[in-house]
């Protein structure tokens, strides 16, 4: 499944509170990002929850909303989908892409000459 961006938002808010949160708390969380009131806010949580994208700790009072999805397997899904959209499925050009717009660290280039050395057979 893709996330749309304010999906990613709800889970930003709650994977930085993996204990979970309440309405209130995810509202104030959300509020300076998206604007949104209680009821939108609640409206994307139940929206979110069918999904299987949100759990709701309905046996606690008040209610607490967590991530029912990690975040890594969330960008591991987003990485393929762009690799596949945009590359045809080729790391290689994604990743000659990245590198001829845009500039990295010593310690960055180092770690990608470790990682394809490591890849070499």
């Amino acid at each position: 499944m893709t996330l749309s961006d304010k999906q990613w938002q709800v889970l930003e808010v709650l994977w930085a509170a993996p204990e979970g949160l309440t309405l209130g708390q995810t509202v104030e969380a959300l509020r300076p990002i998206t604007g949104w009131s209680r009821n939108t806010v609640l409206t994307y949580l139940t929206r979110m929850e069918n999904k299987g994208l949100v759990v709701i700790r309905k046996e606690d009072t008040p209610h607490r909303y967590r991530a029912g999805v990690d975040r890594e397997s969330c960008a591991a899904q987003e990485r393929r989908g762009l690799l596949e959209r945009a590359y045809h499925g080729s790391a290689g050009k994604l990743v000659a892409a990245f590198l001829k717009e845009e500039t990295i660290t010593a310690q960055e280039r180092e770690e990608l000459r470790r990682l394809l050395d490591e890849m070499e057979v």
